[in-house]
């Protein structure tokens, strides 16, 4: 029996361990040689988050890294987290302005499935209607993902009501999404039987992270119950809070008597490549990690914990993490237990670390969590199950009539390219702009240069270059193999003594 593999390396394993940081450069250095070892589907970081990441944080442009993914690995099927939004964050822009997004992706190539959570809001009733034919018009494959969590109201039957309902839309695979790194052994044995006699015969995926160290013993249980493709990233983007290795997976798989669909000889120069990046730009290194019974409590997602860690750190509060995840449970079972999967997951740990920052719980609150009160987020947020006091406490402040007097404007299309430009400016121009609020962010990451690059051991002369430009106190090198010779000269150290 053949396993087969979707790798997250570019998109979950980044979310998870860089805070989001992977480059352009860092993809390409790679991902040619990931597109001829077999996965049946390559993530790539396409959807907005990583859009406003590139611009705001990174200052490379995420359309050249669209074009880039397509150009590199044209063969692939090039999956990302899609739905009836932009931005999971933000109220949905009007549905020319989706649609436009989507069409563009496709038409360069860089998304083949548009990968969407159907149990987080009710995009099922509210967006499913529209933009699932909207995909199935691109040519998109569907993949419909099912959120795993622990509570009172997340039974095994709920989620084979859950996988009965998606069978509607007519997915091309439905996959159990565990971002928390929460499923076991014990519990994948009655879960994952009743999801696949619920998908009816649609195949079945399975996406976990290694937070609780269990994932990896997880993945082979779900081989034998007959869930045979699973969701891996490369080394150093595997192991900690992302997802399980693709060697440890593959390797094991095949000691059971499965034949893994994956070259995983191609992949080895990939993970050193990768690890040589991580350890030039100080980027941490995947590694498994103890079982920690406080993941059951919390549960914030490997997607996120990269990211507050980061945060924290930068607000110089990151010694008040623990303080932060312990706050997080209880603010989720006043919420009613929403799934901790994005967007509501960052509702939780935002709302966790002011109540710790300000020593008192609900003092200041976010717009979200009245919003999730006011129901925007649909049934499934969880918010009929919300702690009575506290909806009455956030219903009642002055605010909350504030953001129920918001209408959402569906604008024509016209109507917000002239906000943004007008007719003269593309249609990526126009669409980045209207990510990034304006053109200021845009600016700042066109004013810093084009992307920078990533080269190793198989273009040393271009390495060695790269690296004389840094010092200019150097005025030359020699190399020398055999008979033959060559000599570089930095010209920006002429006239500088050599050291």
């Amino acid at each position: 029996m053949e396993v087969r593999f979707v790798d997250t390396t570019f998109r979950d394993g980044s979310q998870s361990l860089w805070a989001m940081g992977i480059r352009v450069g860092m993809m390409e250095s790679v991902a040619h040689t990931m597109a001829q070892a077999g996965f049946d589907v390559i993530e790539v970081p396409i959807n907005a988050i990583y859009l406003k990441k590139f611009v705001r944080d990174l200052k490379e442009d995420p359309w050249e890294m669209a074009r880039m993914v397509a150009r590199t690995m044209p063969n692939a099927i090039k999956g990302c987290m899609a739905g009836g939004f932009i931005h999971p964050f933000e109220a949905p822009p009007p549905q020319a302005i989706v649609e436009l997004f989507y069409a563009r992706l496709a038409d360069i190539g860089a998304l083949n499935r548009a990968q969407m959570t159907c149990n987080t809001f009710d995009q099922p009733k509210r967006q499913f209607p529209w933009i699932i034919p909207l995909f199935r018009k691109l040519g998109l494959q569907i993949a419909m993902a099912l959120s795993y969590t622990l509570s009172p109201r997340h039974t095994d039957a709920y989620y084979a009501a859950k996988a009965r309902e998606v069978l509607a839309f007519k997915p091309d695979c439905i996959y159990l999404k565990d971002q928390g790194g929460l499923l076991t052994v014990d519990r994948a044995r009655t879960l994952l039987p009743v999801l696949l006699k619920a998908a009816g015969g649609v195949p079945l995926e399975l996406h976990s992270h290694c937070t609780t160290g269990l994932a990896p013993l997880v993945y082979l249980e779900a081989l034998k119950l007959g869930v045979h493709t699973l969701h891996t990233a490369i080394p150093p983007l595997a192991n900690g809070s992302s997802q399980p290795s693709v060697f440890n997976v593959a390797s094991n798989a095949r000691r059971l008597g499965f034949s893994p669909r994956i070259d995983v000889a191609s992949l080895r120069p990939v993970a050193e490549k990768l690890t040589a990046i991580a350890r030039q730009d100080a980027l941490p290194i995947g590694e498994p990690l103890e079982y920690d019974e406080a993941q059951y409590l919390h549960q914030v997602p490997g997607g996120v914990i990269s990211n507050l860690r980061h945060q924290l750190a930068e607000l110089r509060i990151a010694h008040r993490l623990d303080e932060v995840l312990e706050e997080s449970v209880q603010v989720r079972k006043d919420l009613g237990y929403p799934i901790m999967i994005t967007p509501h997951s960052q509702f939780m740990v935002t709302q966790s670390a002011i109540n710790v920052a300000m020593g008192e719980r609900y003092g200041h609150v976010i717009d979200e969590l009245i919003l999730f009160a006011q129901g925007v987020y649909g049934e499934d947020s969880g918010y009929p199950w919300m702690d009575p006091n506290l909806k009455d406490k956030l219903l009642s402040m002055p605010r909350a009539r504030e953001l129920a007097a918001q209408k959402r404007q569906d604008l024509p299309i016209q109507k917000i390219r002239e906000q943004f430009g007008g007719a003269g400016v593309s249609d990526e121009e126009f669409l980045l702009r209207y990510i990034m609020k304006g053109e200021q962010e845009i600016q700042a990451m066109r004013a810093a240069g084009p992307s920078r690059q990533y080269f190793g051991a198989s273009m040393p002369l271009t390495s060695l270059i790269r690296e004389l430009d840094k010092h200019p106190q150097v005025r030359y090198a020699s190399v020398q193999r055999g008979s033959d010779s060559i000599v570089v000269q930095n010209r920006s150290g002429e006239g500088v003594p050599s050291a």
